[in-house]
């Protein structure tokens, strides 16, 4: 998912609830999937490439400020990457990698058969 660059707060608040809402499982994050600006957003992405063949990016890079705002409102989280499952936030590339390795993550991110 692309949005423009350039935000108000106000947008960047309307784009990442129009993302949770609309998708399963969205990861914003910087870059995309195919080409993560960070150690950590790669990480977060193979994690959840492990179990879930679609899911939605959203690269936070072109208004980082404004998202970092709108971001941390919806979640309580202040860094990014940022995974939501069902509209929750479940965490960021350090939580994922916990659930992984208790055998959770799957049954977090997998759809329904």
């Amino acid at each position: 998912m692309s949005f423009q660059s350039e935000l108000t707060e106000e947008e960047a608040r309307e784009q990442v609830d129009t993302a949770v809402e609309e998708n399963e499982v969205v990861l914003f994050m910087k870059g995309n999937r195919l080409m993560p600006q960070c150690g950590y957003s790669k990480r977060a992405v193979q994690l959840i490439s492990q179990y879930r063949a679609e899911f939605e990016t959203v690269d936070v890079l072109p208004a980082l400020p404004e998202f970092r705002v709108a971001l941390e409102e919806k979640s309580g989280w202040e860094t990014t990457p940022q995974a939501f499952v069902d509209g929750e936030f479940i965490g960021g590339s350090d939580i994922l990698a916990e659930l992984d390795e208790r055998g959770e993550l799957a049954e977090q991110v997998q759809s329904e058969p």
